[in-house]
């Protein structure tokens, strides 16, 4: 099935698995255990991670093929911050490190269990931490049914992979005291086409899903997002000489409570300078939409922005190299937290094709504003928009609507919860040899 070029991916694992790897835990570091494991029932097997486990050290299983992983006990990140910032697997975007590569084909991980980033040792000292894992240089991987908590930094990151789908996780990091977690992205798509991320509960502090540079064919879709910076193109054009590409992304029946922004694209401005590292790269956004998308108090609905962290000066005199056309908005509904504003397209360079149906936004005020700069296809959008800002008066969504969105929100919440805790996949049919793994206790 097929949407403006987005496919709409299926992934189906089999397994002939003879063999089961049952790894044992209460160790001070059980990642040798867990990394014996898998290279045990690497080519056909099964991994069973069904107690509570550490790890204390590095995870490097990029050659797995045919392989199911059962995360149904917990795995908890050690916070020993000195050995992270010391021994991490860097990454080649943004000085991101990781602690857990994961890389190969054929890979599925499942289970109903959690993975626990520590996050409020790394938040207290005010450092982001590793990511606790990077699906790298991977094909074919179906990640689903998992608990993800207190994440020291981004979730998930997708990077040089292809074929990749996310299906009910729930995501949940904010710090012990409340306050909001920063740089906890939920998922980051890097370098990687044909990536699903569905119907998956998500609380944290800094972009719900976020398409980095080369990021093609993508289905986010049947999410509540809450406490993010929003569904987010980008940014994009950061390093000067790189060209960045996010095309063919579909966003489809997302509920955004609380956020920063909703449906967000974002582009550095340009640079004198050849060697910037902030801003100055070229690149393309192309083919993006984002359909029935709920805001309920996002500070703003629907946002370009192609002057990402660039001073106004520098962006007038030197327009991004990011190139914005082919977007979509259709059925973008709910409320901004500002009192009138709740669209701002800002372009540096014009922007083309960009359409809206179906809008209905309104701020605080019961009005509802729109900003719109160098946007070349006004006479498409279904509300006006000028620089200086349009206003439209009217009253704040009727009790029916806003009921009904927190009602979708709620039955999202209910549904992830609910298979969360009872869904278990079967890899497997035929009958199993176990294989135990052991290690010294230390």
């Amino acid at each position: 099935m097929l949407f403006r070029g987005v496919s709409i991916l299926t992934t189906v694992f089999t397994s002939v698995a003879a063999l089961t790897c049952e790894v044992p835990s209460g160790t001070s570091d059980d990642a040798p255990a867990i990394a014996a494991a898998l290279s045990q029932c690497n080519n056909g097997g099964t991994v069973v991670l069904d107690k509570t486990y550490t790890i204390g050290t590095l995870l490097k299983t990029t050659s797995l093929n045919n392989i199911a992983i059962q995360l149904s006990g917990t795995i908890n990140l050690s916070t020993n911050i000195a050995y992270w910032k010391a021994n991490s697997f860097q990454l080649t975007y943004q000085s991101a490190y990781t602690a857990w590569l994961i890389g190969g084909t054929n890979i599925h991980i499942y289970g109903g269990g959690t993975y626990n980033g520590g996050g409020d040792a790394w938040y207290a000292a005010g450092q982001t931490g590793p990511i606790p894992w990077t699906i790298y240089n991977a094909k074919n991987v179906l990640v689903e049914n998992i608990f993800q908590q207190q994440s020291p930094f981004w979730h998930n990151f997708v990077d040089g992979s292809q074929n990749v789908t996310f299906n009910n996780i729930n995501l949940h990091s904010i710090q012990s005291s409340g306050a909001q977690a920063q740089n906890t992205d939920g998922w980051d798509i890097y370098r990687s086409s044909d990536v699903s991320i569905t119907n998956s509960y998500i609380v944290n502090g800094d972009d719900c899903v976020s398409f980095k540079p080369n990021s093609t064919n993508i289905l986010v879709q049947n999410l509540y997002c809450q406490g993010s910076h929003g569904i987010s193109v980008g940014s994009l054009g950061q390093y000067a000489g790189e060209d960045d590409i996010v095309q063919n992304v579909l966003v489809k029946n997302v509920t955004m409570v609380d956020a920063e922004n909703g449906a967000r694209i974002k582009a550095f401005g340009g640079s004198p300078s050849a060697t910037s590292t902030t801003g100055g790269g070229s690149g393309i956004v192309q083919n993006i939409t984002f359909q029935d998308f709920t805001c309920v108090a996002c500070d703003l609905p629907i946002v370009i922005d192609q002057c990402y962290e660039t001073d106004d000066t520098t962006c007038a005199s030197y327009p991004s190299k990011v190139i914005i056309s082919d977007v979509h908005y259709i059925d973008v509904t709910g409320t901004g937290t500002k009192s009138k504003e709740v669209v701002s397209l800002v372009c540096s360079d014009v922007c083309r094709d960009i359409t809206a149906t179906g809008t209905y936004l309104v701020g605080t005020s019961g009005s509802s504003e729109y900003f719109c700069t160098n946007i070349a296809s006004l006479s498409s959008l279904d509300f006006p928009c000028s620089v200086a800002g349009s206003i439209v008066s009217g009253s704040k969504p009727s009790s029916t609507k806003a009921t009904s969105a927190k009602a979708t929100s709620t039955t999202v919440v209910a549904k992830t919860t609910s298979t969360l805790k009872t869904t278990t996949t079967k890899t497997s049919t035929s009958k199993t040899t176990t294989a135990k793994v052991t290690t010294t206790k230390t």
